[in-house]
């Protein structure tokens, strides 16, 4: 009941305010403030004010929610493992069911046209740097810095 009240004067207060931003010809504004006002009256009617408040102030209703939010974590946690682990059981057993028989039959599951047709390996994008030794020569690059700008 008093959800109903709280709501009905919201929704009378904002058409006030629509009604004098149309006085002031801001017809777009007030028009959106008028929508924006009959919202609450809208969930009254439908019921859903009633259900909120009922839902509220219940303590099954709060049990709920909180096994819901233990089965969101539950859900949460198996997909990150699964995530970490590469797939689902079914697809690593594949995987390693794939991976077995490509070990025991090379030659029975691929025609063997001699080591030209095996793919060759990857070359390297670039050529790793050599690391710096410690010391004298980490300042060197703020150096040739400072000497471009003739400090």
């Amino acid at each position: 009941m008093i959800a109903e009240t709280v709501c009905s004067a919201v929704s009378a207060a904002g058409l006030g305010i629509a009604a004098v931003t149309a006085y002031r010809r801001r017809f777009l504004a007030a028009t959106r403030i008028a929508a924006y006002s009959l919202v609450p009256v809208a969930l009254v009617m439908t019921g859903i004010v009633g259900w909120l408040a009922d839902t509220a102030f219940s303590p099954t209703a709060w049990a709920g929610f909180g096994l819901l939010g233990c089965a969101w974590v539950l859900f949460a946690t198996t997909r990150a493992v699964e995530r970490r682990r590469g797939g689902t059981r079914k697809e690593r057993r594949a995987a390693a069911r794939a991976e077995a028989q490509d070990a025991v039959a090379p030659a029975a599951s691929a025609p063997s046209l001699g080591p030209a047709a095996r793919p060759a390996a990857r070359p390297a994008a670039r050529p790793e740097a050599k690391a710096k030794p410690r010391g004298e020569d980490d300042f060197s690059d703020i150096e040739a810095i400072l000497k471009k700008h003739g400090i």
